[in-house]
């Protein structure tokens, strides 16, 4: 996802992006062996941002990256220097009407609410989720979707999936949590939108600055996955939001002095 993102930024910053437990080439261990919550992705990433160094970060955070960086942030406030959140969502104002059939497993987790959200996990609803609200959808490239194809078709890589869609109703009873954080600590944020996202709606960005005055907010003409087709733009979007003035050194999003 962040192949277009990380050269754009690459002179500037020290990157890294790992893939969640379960996604792309990460480990994906059992169901058995690992539960698949929000809560216990948080604190695999946690412990691996402590395992590579890194004391005091930035997070980009975009859709299941968002509670769990989130999540780290309120477990570790002092490491977090700012927050880019791409269609990362952190207030029910921000959730469409797409969520009501996994809503509906929230509230009844029986067999038949389960399985009838695996209509979310076929070829057809990536390619939709890829291509709704972007203007052109030429500009997509099939090479992200094709990925999460081959990935969804792992065995037993639909069940994780399914676990985390149940799960993720945690995620939103955190919210009123996440809002405390963000309100006490008053970290730097940059969300950059895409406005015709089906799940994540402009008002989850708008409300950041209920919590966050300062917060930047910057919309994008097109849907869910921002990158696939603005890439350049949210590159801009976040070197400027970390520019650094020449004449004293300092960074507007990061604190005294901050270069990174």
């Amino acid at each position: 996802m962040f192949r277009d993102l990380i050269p754009l930024l690459a002179d500037r910053f020290h990157m890294v992006a790992p893939d969640l437990p379960g996604f792309g080439q990460s480990d994906m261990p059992s169901r058995d062996r690992f539960k698949y919550t929000f809560d216990n992705i948080a604190s695999l990433i946690g412990r691996f941002t402590e395992v590579i160094g890194f004391d005091r970060f930035a997070v980009y955070v975009f859709d299941y990256g968002a509670p769990t960086g989130f999540r780290i942030a309120v477990r570790h406030p002092e490491r977090i220097t700012a927050i880019i959140s791409q269609n990362g969502n952190a207030y029910e104002e921000g959730l469409s009407d797409g969520w009501n059939p996994i809503r509906a497993y929230w509230r009844e987790p029986s067999q038949a609410n389960r399985e009838a959200l695996r209509a979310f996990l076929t070829p057809q609803s990536t390619r939709w989720q890829y291509t709704h609200g972007v203007p052109d959808p030429t500009m997509v490239s099939p090479d992200n979707q094709n990925l999460d194809n081959f990935y969804l078709a792992r065995p037993g890589a639909d069940q994780i999936q399914l676990d985390l869609f149940g799960d993720y109703g945690s995620n939103v009873a955190l919210y009123p949590t996440f809002q405390e954080y963000f309100r006490t600590h008053q970290p730097p944020l940059l969300a950059v939108w895409g406005k015709n996202d089906p799940f994540f709606l402009p008002p989850g960005a708008e409300s950041f600055k209920r919590d966050i005055a300062r917060a930047v907010i910057r919309f994008l003409d097109t849907g869910h996955f921002a990158l696939e087709t603005h890439a350049t733009e949210i590159a801009t979007a976040i070197r400027d939001f970390f520019l650094v003035d020449p004449q004293t050194g300092a960074c507007p999003a990061l604190p005294a002095g901050g270069r990174r």
